[in-house]
């Protein structure tokens, strides 16, 4: 693949994607259309498709003919926020927006044990975005992360049992912050919605993947994948408005230097083919959530608050979650396809305004029609429910609660 297409396809899928996390923290789930209808279960041992490479790059050995699979799912959110005090009241709807989330895989066998493969998919990715004027604009506003991940893998099968490969990735990140000054204009002067600091720029960051597959028997197989940690490291504009967040003369910019941290997984997966026309399909996803410790950015020319030298600082507060899911897959007929999954996804952090996380239940369906011997469609929906809850940012009291309906669509086509 030429750097050319690469720059033309990872483009592409940036302007499509404007990626809402829906899974815990700022994780992004949508690979598949499959995969969706049965909430992501058994994601790196299914395989029944080209969209494994998403999960487990040593998948690709399954497969005898080349194949791909283009993906478009849709996130549509309903996310409501309100401040109950102590300072003053207020209700905001819809603080998430609506996502578009692509993905395309390509796998092809190279001989009898080796095969490669290549997937672009969106790994991670946040949107909130709350009025100019909400009272605290310095703490909420507009907060935007999207990152698209390219991934060429290859993959080797060492006997009849085992299979490995083995994966580099390269992500591109695009992030945005705007604040403003909410409550803060009744201290400082000016209107609520004000700007009180931006800043943006994009980067590109690399890292590795992993995975296993072993066959028990035909009918019963596990996967085990692992994901390193990426880690974004930003050198964009920053600008302070006022003059008073970065203590910078006011509408001062200047380059802010900001580590964002994209966190490693490992998942642990299986399928069984119990019946026929019956198979069950599990999954465990374990995500390090506690490296993300902050957000900070810095030039030796800031002097805020929190120190000299850093620009803006937001402590989080996360730690290493799991996501459980189990599925069924049911064959109807040669055509027909349908699954049914169920997931709970636990709270990674501490929920704030720029990413109210929560538990989650995901309760999912999905099918495909077998158009022909080489190609087939894929469909799936899901309806995540999540937690109200309620939290504190700044000496402030929040109540959050949502639900989010997710669509997916796919094609799929062997040659």
């Amino acid at each position: 693949m030429s750097h050319k297409y690469l720059k033309t396809a990872i483009a592409i899928t940036v302007a499509c994607t404007s990626s809402l996390a829906w899974s815990a923290g700022y994780q992004v789930s949508e690979h598949s259309a499959s995969g969706l209808g049965r909430a992501f279960a058994g994601e790196a041992a299914v395989a029944d498709n080209a969209s494994v490479l998403a999960r487990n790059p040593a998948a690709g050995t399954l497969f005898k003919r080349a194949t791909t699979s283009g993906v478009i799912s849709f996130v549509d959110p309903n996310v409501d926020v309100s401040h109950t005090g102590p300072s003053r009241e207020q209700s905001v709807k819809d603080v998430a927006p609506y996502a578009i989330v692509p993905a395309s895989y390509y796998i092809s066998p190279i001989n009898e044990q080796f095969s490669w493969g290549v997937a672009l998919f969106t790994g991670y990715g946040v949107a909130t975005g709350y009025p100019d004027d909400f009272n605290q604009g310095r703490s909420a506003g507009d907060t935007s992360l999207v990152s698209v991940t390219f991934n060429p893998s290859i993959a080797w099968q060492a006997n009849e049992h085992w299979s490995l490969g083995v994966g580099l990735s390269a992500v591109y990140g695009i992030a945005e912050l705007n604040r403003h000054k909410g409550l803060l204009a009744l201290a400082i002067g000016g209107n609520a919605s004000d700007k009180l600091i931006t800043m943006e720029g994009d980067t590109f960051g690399f890292g590795w993947n992993i995975g296993a597959l072993y066959a028990l028997d035909p009918n019963n197989r596990f996967g085990f994948a692992y994901r390193s940690e990426v880690t974004l490291d930003f050198d964009g504009d920053f600008t302070d408005h006022t003059g008073i967040a970065a203590g910078l003369p006011p509408g001062t910019t200047l380059t802010g230097k900001l580590e964002a941290v994209l966190p490693a997984t490992f998942e642990f997966s299986g399928f069984h083919q119990v019946a026929p026309a019956w198979a069950v399909h599990y999954s465990v996803l374990w995500t390090e959530w506690s490296q993300f410790k902050e957000l900070r950015a810095t030039n030796t020319r800031c002097n805020s608050s929190d120190g000299a030298g850093v620009c803006f600082l937001k402590e989080e507060h996360y730690e290493n979650a799991l996501r459980w899911s189990v599925g069924v897959t049911h064959n109807l007929n040669d055509d027909w396809t349908v699954r049914a999954g169920f997931a709970f996804d636990e709270q990674a952090g501490k929920a704030t305004l720029s990413i109210p996380d929560t538990d989650r239940y995901w309760y999912s369906i999905g099918a495909t029609y077998q158009y022909s011997s080489d190609l087939s469609f894929d469909a799936g929906f899901t309806l995540i429910d999540s937690k109200s809850g309620t939290f504190t940012e700044d000496g402030e009291i929040f109540d959050s609660s949502g639900n989010a309906l997710i669509y997916a669509m796919q094609a799929n086509y062997t040659f």
